[in-house]
């Protein structure tokens, strides 16, 4: 497996509508979540696409989007095929990269589902406000502080 980190322009239409298929399977019908998928912010000149290929097969992916004071990490997901064999963890250490690589000074964010705290955590990341529900699913806010408080 490998990772790749591009702009919308720079993927190719096999890797970009791997990158919408496996949002919407995860996302919309294994979770039962439906919700605008296409909300514009794939487009915007600064997300930056973090891909995770086995092969030619997207098998995760998330994006990171300049939202001014921080960088924003979200639509975290791997491929059930490769939960649990460390993908998610390459994913996410990627998708860090590419924030770093943006912003260096710049706190990175991102709304976690609850149960997935911990795991955010392994990474700095540290529950940042109260718990709330998106999608009728608990998530909290984490931050991943790169400047003083």
């Amino acid at each position: 497996m490998h990772t790749l980190t591009q702009a919308f322009e720079a993927l190719d239409p096999r890797t970009a509508y791997g990158v919408w298929r496996l949002r919407q399977d995860v996302f919309v019908v294994e979770q039962d979540c439906p919700y605008p998928d296409l909300d514009g912010r794939d487009l915007e000149a600064d997300t930056r696409h973090v891909v995770l290929l086995d092969d030619d097969r997207v098998v995760g992916t998330a994006r990171v989007l300049d939202d001014g004071e921080v960088q924003r990490i979200g639509r975290v997901v791997c491929h059930p095929d490769v939960r649990g064999t460390g993908a998610s963890g390459e994913l996410m250490r990627a998708a860090l990269a590419a924030a770093s690589a943006a912003a260096p000074e710049a706190d990175v964010v991102l709304g976690a589902q609850a149960p997935l705290a911990g795991w955010y955590g392994t990474f700095g990341f540290a529950v940042d406000g109260p718990e709330y529900l998106e999608d009728d699913i608990p998530h909290v806010p984490m931050r991943l502080r790169r400047r003083a408080a």
